[in-house]
């Protein structure tokens, strides 16, 4: 009877580490490539990935998905503020030109935990190329 309590605990042990290792590692998108579409997911009090990593000056496109009801996509400091319906794949394009970190959040009331579903739009600043040498 021991053994099987043993099997059962460790089993959900493992079970909770797999779950919380998916979760980590959905909170943020990989850099996206200059032109490449970001695939979102807006849920229940939150956006998968919830940081959003792109370059000055790169045309960002946005497909975001409310999987659960009618939600909204609001960065103000690019004026961008998107309904988004529910199973609609819905999608956002802008210029990054401005180099920081922009909060986003849901602009369309979702709920008790409306105050809570934000993220990161993180746009790295361009480098500058070298001189070029006549």
């Amino acid at each position: 009877m021991l053994r099987k309590r043993v099997r059962v605990v460790i089993f959900l042990l493992a079970g909770t580490l797999v779950t919380w290792a998916l979760i980590l590692g959905q909170e943020s998108a990989p850099a996206a490539s200059p032109g490449a579409a970001i695939q979102m997911t807006a849920r229940r009090y939150r956006f998968d990935p919830a940081v959003v990593t792109v370059k000055q000056g790169d045309r960002v496109k946005l497909i975001i998905t409310a999987a659960d009801h009618d939600h909204g996509f609001k960065v103000a400091a690019y004026g961008i503020d998107q309904k988004l319906p529910k199973g609609v794949p819905t999608t956002v394009e802008f210029t990054a030109d401005k180099a920081g970190t922009f909060p986003f959040e849901c602009s369309n009331f979702c709920g008790l935990g409306h105050s809570k579903m934000k993220g990161k739009l993180m746009v790295e600043a361009a480098s500058s190329a070298p001189p070029s040498n006549p």
